[in-house]
């Protein structure tokens, strides 16, 4: 590997990805791997997607940007579909981390019109992580992630995930939102009753306060749906995206509900690249191509395939997810080693917590390639297990 130059925030693994295909990745060395990984949850559609490299390279040789005090049809009709979408507005941004500080500073704002007279709560759950901008990091439920960076702003209650009595007694007047994830990803695949996000809605209809949803892991097919609330029947107030959004493109969303929306007026918030015309041009793509391949409903079909195969390997009550958003619980912190060994095998799959496994390939993924990578991968999980046995 060539020296890394950069801050070293990253533990980098000793591999440079050149190109890649679908769900398939080549390296500098053109050894080919499975990716079960997908960026983290990035390259919904595959890799290099014809279509979407199209519309970037076609917008890029028109117009790049020209900033926020102008609109770009790319912009507008993004926006559009969005809304189309979801009944929401939308406030493009660049990363989750930035949806997630825009729909803090939304629920205050909205608060302070609508809640005045008492300092504004957001109530958060523990475990849950939504980026690592100071708002975003405040909100997030992870203590490890928190420490070195206080003081944290103010105004954020944790409490345990998937606990609807916990969240109760944790409302008030004083709280304008309640901040959730559908499933927690970063936390290694947590998926919470089905009756959770129901008594979160009902919670905050009963206190007048918004429901905001961080579907940046969750949202744009990844779990059999376009965002994964659908599954229980509950509409959000406000809904944060990135991540597959724009295939690999820096682009985040901000969507709220009208009225609520409303609250921001110009000057309240902006972003100078915030839905640039080559960003949204790549947004619009891969929203058409998630539509005419079926995508949503290969999540589903393909992620019963992944549970089923990993259950066979793990057993039944070691995997849990939806759709293509799948973890794998271990008896041992042993899933770096587990991983490390997959990565040499030519399998590239995430640890997302010491003891999980995270599976979340892209959604092109073929059955073949998700049995190829299951079986290498209980592979090297029976090879950590027996040198740990020997040690």
């Amino acid at each position: 590997m060539r020296a890394d130059h950069a801050m070293q925030t990253y533990l980098r693994w000793p591999v440079e990805f050149v190109s890649g295909r679908g769900a398939i990745l080549e390296d500098a060395k053109g050894r080919e791997y499975i990716d079960m990984v997908a960026g983290i949850a990035v390259a919904g559609v595959g890799h290099a997607h014809p279509a979407v490299a199209k519309a970037i390279s076609e917008q890029a040789g028109r117009l790049l940007h020209v900033s926020n005090l102008y609109t770009t049809g790319p912009g507008i009709e993004l926006a559009e579909r969005l809304h189309a979408l979801t009944g929401m507005r939308p406030f493009f941004c660049n990363s989750g981390a930035e949806a997630v500080e825009c729909a803090i500073k939304l629920a205050r704002k909205w608060g302070h019109i609508n809640k005045p007279g008492a300092a504004p709560r957001i109530v958060c759950a523990e475990g849950g992580f939504h980026g690592r901008t100071l708002g975003s990091l405040a909100a997030t439920g992870q203590p490890s992630k928190k420490t070195a960076f206080e003081p944290l702003p103010a105004g954020f209650t944790h409490v345990p995930f998937g606990d609807a009595d916990a969240l109760a007694a944790a409302m008030g007047d004083d709280v304008v939102a309640v901040l959730l994830e559908p499933i927690q990803g970063e936390a290694g695949v947590i998926v919470p009753p089905a009756t959770y996000l129901p008594a979160a809605r009902e919670l905050c209809d009963r206190w007048g306060s918004l429901l905001i949803l961080d579907e940046v892991q969750t949202g744009i097919g990844r779990t059999g749906a376009w965002f994964a609330h659908e599954h229980s029947g509950v509409t959000p107030d406000v809904m944060c995206l990135a991540k597959a959004l724009g295939s690999g493109l820096p682009i985040g969303a901000c969507l709220a509900r009208d009225e609520v929306a409303a609250a921001f007026v110009p000057g309240d918030h902006g972003s100078t690249f915030g839905g640039g015309p080559v960003q949204s041009a790549a947004a619009l793509a891969t929203l058409d191509v998630i539509a005419e391949e079926g995508l949503v409903e290969r999540a589903t079909v393909v992620g019963k395939t992944l549970m089923s195969l990993l259950a066979a390997v793990f057993g039944d009550d070691r995997v849990r997810g939806r759709g293509l958003l799948v973890g794998v619980q271990l008896d041992a912190p042993i899933a770096r080693a587990i991983v490390e060994r997959a990565l040499a095998e030519g399998v590239v799959v995430n640890d997302a917590a010491p003891d999980v496994l995270r599976f979340v390939p892209p959604l092109c993924i073929t059955e073949e390639q998700v049995e190829r990578g299951v079986e290498t991968v209980g592979r090297c999980w029976a090879a950590v297990q027996e040198v740990s046995d020997e040690n």
